[in-house]
């Protein structure tokens, strides 16, 4: 019976009906106007479409269980662990930088904006060392080696990738004065759309959603972000603002004539968890095990992934160098 309840718990938390179904139970309707009876409102809507994907992934025959199988196990691991230590590490940034904060704002909406923005470089920054840093490369590759798309992938990280993206994200806008509320606030509405981002082809086909594609980033932007092809590689780093990606020229849109290709360079053992959740962290331990001397074993660890003491580079600088 506790194997059975432990089950329904995983499934009811995934689903994210606990606070509508308090609301509801309370009859409090008037909750709805809050910002806590929102987010209860807007939590199951992203469950209950990749339980949409899945069926009509089965009624046309385009599922296939092995596409499902990295979020899955990843997803069942990281409620256990990965949860706890990311909402940890953004009260220990709290806690500690907040009163070092260069300005004081208010919760206003003209402020909500600033803010926004300020969280928006913030994720580039940790995405963008997330891809250029070998180290944390190895705890953002699980979120890459799936080689298909759909909502389930936003849920593929490995357990320490959240405490190192939050730490480096909440100390960011700690200190650039964006206030605890509104950072809350901010981070709900960017783990709403960073999980919508990943919608599969299966519902949504074409994801340039037309003129809104100019404006923000968009699951074509995503897309793109996730493809292995050499002129897609490290681009699209922001989640829905595109203004530090135009910034720093690493914006990319979706080209029709090059279609996607997901997954990550490197060949991975077919259909394994432990070679898309471990892989990566084997190989640099190899690689700074087999380096000659202490600086080339560091260089190993802090430079982008395919640099090689060797000089034979297999970064994405270089390929794409030598194919464009």
């Amino acid at each position: 019976m506790n194997i059975i309840k432990i089950i329904y718990e995983q499934i009811w938390g995934f689903l994210g009906l606990d606070g509508l179904t308090t609301i509801i139970k309370n009859g409090n309707y008037s909750a709805l106007l809050t910002y806590d009876g929102f987010t209860a409102v807007i939590a199951p809507i992203l469950p209950f479409i990749l339980v949409l994907e899945l069926i009509r992934g089965l009624l046309y025959k385009k599922f296939n269980v092995v596409n499902y199988k990295i979020p899955f196990f990843s997803y069942l691991l990281n409620s256990v662990l990965g949860r706890y230590l990311s909402l940890g590490m953004t009260m220990i940034c709290i806690g500690l930088l907040e009163r070092y904060a260069l300005i004081h704002i208010s919760f206003t909406w003209y402020w909500l904006i600033y803010g926004y923005i300020v969280w928006e470089f913030a994720h580039f920054v940790y995405h963008y060392l997330a891809h250029k840093v070998r180290l944390f490369w190895c705890l953002h590759s699980t979120h890459h080696a799936p080689e298909s798309m759909n909502l389930s992938i936003s849920y593929a990280h490995f357990f320490l990738e959240a405490p190192y993206a939050d730490l480096i994200r909440t100390s960011i806008c700690i200190l650039a004065g964006v206030p605890p509320p509104m950072l809350f606030v901010i981070m709900f509405i960017d783990g709403t759309w960073g999980s919508f981002i990943h919608i599969g082809e299966t519902i949504l086909p074409d994801a340039r959603l037309g003129f809104i594609g100019k404006l923000i980033l968009t699951p074509s932007h995503h897309r793109v972000h996730h493809a292995k092809n050499i002129k897609y590689m490290d681009t699209n780093f922001c989640n829905l603002l595109n203004i530090w990606d135009i910034i720093f020229k690493t914006y990319e849109p979706e080209d029709k004539q090059v279609p996607i290709q997901y997954g990550i360079t490197r060949e991975l053992v077919p259909n394994s968890f432990m070679d898309a959740y471990f892989g990566e962290i084997i190989y640099l331990a190899k690689d700074v095990y087999n380096a000659p001397g202490l600086k080339n074993k560091i260089l190993y660890i802090i430079l982008p992934p395919g640099w090689s003491h060797t000089g034979d580079h297999k970064t994405v600088n270089a390929l794409k160098k030598v194919t464009y």
